[in-house]
């Protein structure tokens, strides 16, 4: 059975009631009760810390036995060259997801300090970003491969 870890960062607690029109009306628990149902042949662990350090933490905790971690830093996509480092130093595969298109929203929006550490990056599909990503990690070998 393939362990997936999500990891999401700041504010992404209040999806549902933060900015529905960027965001969506859904909470990211009820998203994670349909993922759950629709992929049982995977453990789906869920994380979510509006603290830097934490979701470093998690990385290094989960990131030599998990098959892979889904990561939305939310803003700290922009800024944190901790978080790159932290997943440049795991082996499990990261890929970097985002709900909203950054690109099409502020120009500061448009640089990802942990892109370049990601396996892949999918973003601008909503909730269904994270299936999607879901859906790669499936494609990899397991850790114990």
């Amino acid at each position: 059975m393939k362990k997936i870890q999500i990891i999401n960062g700041p504010n992404l607690n209040l999806l549902g009631k933060r900015e529905p029109t960027v965001y969506g009306n859904a909470s990211f628990e009820g998203y994670l009760d349909e993922l759950r149902a629709r992929y049982p042949q995977c453990e789906i662990a869920y994380f979510q810390s509006n603290i830097e350090g934490e979701m470093i933490d998690k990385i290094h905790e989960t990131g030599f036995e998990y098959d892979g971690i889904i990561m939305n830093a939310g803003a700290y996509t922009h800024t944190s060259i901790a978080l790159h480092d932290a997943i440049k130093a795991v082996t499990t595969p990261v890929i970097e997801v985002h709900i909203s298109n950054v690109h099409a929203r502020e120009s500061f929006r448009h640089v990802s300090m942990i892109s370049a550490a990601c396996k892949g990056v999918i973003l601008g599909f909503g909730l269904d970003s994270y299936r999607l990503a879901l859906e790669a990690l499936m494609q990899q070998p397991t850790a114990n491969d």
